[in-house]
């Protein structure tokens, strides 16, 4: 196994995405657990949550990681979610998530933008839904609410986004 090694500053605000083991569907009828295993997290080790979508078998946040070290906030999401599938699911062991995550450090207000469009339009993208507004598992809603999107801001119109977002 390579020895991946991240370089983060203070103040980087970072996208990533997490994976589930062998692409298992489970985040959505799940979300109760993963949801707080990321609160717990967050009242541990504060930081901030930009945007957010869980999709089946991955999720995307973009973190402002507070002086946090990303790489064990990550973890410990992880482990606490996969502890508590478990326990809920009957199983003793078994793999949950893929090993590591993905991560792109946010390098302008362009692309925080490109970024926080792409985790919105995720579950569209995916064919889960034709309407954003529909997906309740993403922070669409509050942007929708704060007045930073139409309500049918990505059902009119196809997006296509350049770049690798680690799906």
């Amino acid at each position: 196994m390579t020895n991946i090694r991240r370089y983060f500053r203070d103040g980087d605000v970072v996208f990533v995405t997490n994976v589930t083991h062998n692409r298992m569907p489970i985040l959505v009828d799940n979300f109760d657990l993963l949801w707080k295993a990321v609160e717990t997290t967050n009242l541990k080790t504060r930081f901030e949550i930009i945007a957010w979508s869980i999709l089946p078998h991955h999720f995307h946040m973009i973190v402002d990681p507070k002086n946090n070290n990303l790489s064990s906030l990550m973890k410990r999401i992880k482990l606490s979610f996969s502890w508590h599938y478990r326990k809920r699911a009957g199983l003793v062991k078994g793999r949950v998530w893929q090993n590591r995550f993905w991560d792109h450090i946010i390098r302008s207000e362009e692309d925080l933008n490109k970024h926080i469009d792409y985790i919105h339009y995720n579950a569209v993208k995916h064919g889960l839904i034709s309407n954003t507004i529909d997906w309740k598992y993403s922070s669409f809603q509050n942007y929708y609410e704060d007045g930073l999107y139409s309500k049918d801001w990505g059902s009119t119109e196809k997006f296509s986004f350049s770049g690798e977002f680690g799906e």
